[in-house]
């Protein structure tokens, strides 16, 4: 599996929406760009193709921008990933149809059958919920300070 620059910034920029969803405002692709140092031109096409996969909704006039459709709680990785990558799960071609029929029936089903099915299970378990909670994990420079 290989997921392309298009799906990594699309998850970046959803993850990022995720970490300000509690606010409710629209967020901008221009602040996205600028907080993660995406250009704005290709986070663009990005949000094109997320709002037809119906992770995003526009919202127009001067307080516009973009909004998650779905809390991040509800929208998972493979649904972002769905929307933008368009070979996520292409099928893998036949390598020795005709002289060794069962030979590819068993790589197909114990191999790439099997694997599509594990990616697909484990992408679909994880949400821009989690990835928020990852995320604050790993912020550098923000000690929690206790009080006593």
């Amino acid at each position: 599996m290989r997921i392309s620059a298009k799906g990594r910034y699309a998850l970046a920029a959803v993850t990022n929406m995720a970490q300000q969803h509690d606010s409710g405002e629209c967020i901008t692709v221009i602040s996205i760009s600028e907080r993660l140092g995406i250009s704005k031109i290709y986070l663009e096409q990005v949000f094109s193709m997320l709002k037809r996969g119906d992770i995003v909704r526009s919202v127009k006039g001067a307080q516009g921008g973009y909004q998650l459709v779905r809390t991040p709680d509800r929208i998972t990785v493979l649904d972002v990933l769905s929307a933008v990558e368009n070979s996520l799960f292409e099928a893998v071609e036949d390598t020795v149809p005709e002289k060794a029929p069962e030979i590819e029936a068993a790589m197909r089903s114990s191999v790439f059958d099997a694997m599509d099915k594990a990616i697909s299970g484990t992408l679909s378990r994880i949400t821009l919920e989690d990835l928020v909670v990852e995320a604050d994990k790993h912020k550098g420079g923000q000690a929690i300070m206790y009080y006593i």
